[in-house]
């Protein structure tokens, strides 16, 4: 099938079987490798990216679902520099292995989308379906309060 929609910002056309989810779109037609494969389940949030900006996984968005829709992957966040938000992870340590890295980006991004003064119990609902093995996710917090200031 044919599929039309809009990815960081430009018009796209792919041709994928019907049962290829959104993730292997990005990663296998479009080479778009910075959104992670995880649990392939939607548990993890590793897949996560936006799509109309809201968070969801990329794993359980079928190819027909995208039609027409507008997309965004963690590379499609940073246009000539780094965006505060990926600046201040890096600030703040909140990267480590990584892998999580892009999907709770893009989790924290569509909530400072809607939201530019968080409080925290917000901001541990928006990255709630995004899990790290690594930080203990209180580096992750720290870094999304950061760079709500830095957006303010």
């Amino acid at each position: 099938m044919k599929i039309k929609f809009k990815i960081n910002g430009k018009e796209t056309q792919v041709e994928a079987p019907p049962a290829w989810t959104l993730l292997k779109i990005l990663r296998e037609k479009l080479n778009l490798t910075g959104t992670k494969e995880g649990c392939g389940r939607g548990e993890c949030g590793s897949c996560t990216v936006l799509i109309d900006k809201k968070p969801v996984n990329a794993c359980l968005v079928l190819a027909g679902q995208i039609q027409g829709k507008e997309i965004l992957t963690i590379e499609g966040v940073a246009c000539e520099k780094l965006h505060p938000l990926q600046n201040s992870f890096i600030e703040e340590g909140a990267v480590q292995c990584g892998f999580c890295t892009p999907g709770m980006i893009m989790s924290a991004l569509a909530l400072l989308n809607e939201n530019k003064k968080p409080a925290l119990l917000e901001i541990k609902q928006a990255i709630s379906g995004n899990l790290c093995r690594c930080t203990g996710y209180q580096k992750i917090i720290k870094a999304i309060k950061k760079a709500a200031l830095k957006l303010n």
